[in-house]
């Protein structure tokens, strides 16, 4: 089973509320894959669920590893990269 992961920060000065977490929810479960998110190598949440994205309390600055496992874990990976890298489109 392919497997892939990437480190992102936290860009946007909001940090992960509702609305980045509802795009990152939205943006995993077009995936196969499983999605998950590491913070601090202790906090891990299914990237699939928008009120477990909420309670991470990922805040401006945080570095995350996005990791996911499954036949489109490479483009689950990237998608989710590209959504921090963005700021999710909020500035």
């Amino acid at each position: 089973m392919a497997s892939a992961h990437k480190m992102v920060t936290v860009k946007n000065r909001a940090g992960i509320h509702a609305r980045p977490a509802a795009l990152i929810a939205q943006t995993a479960n077009k995936f196969a894959s499983e999605v998950l998110i590491e913070k601090n190598d202790s906090t891990v949440i299914n990237a699939k669920s928008i009120m477990g994205v909420i309670t991470m309390a990922a805040g401006y600055n945080t570095v995350l590893t996005v990791k996911a496992e499954g036949s489109d874990a490479e483009d689950a990976v990237n998608a989710i990269y590209n959504l921090f890298e963005n700021k999710f489109e909020e500035e």
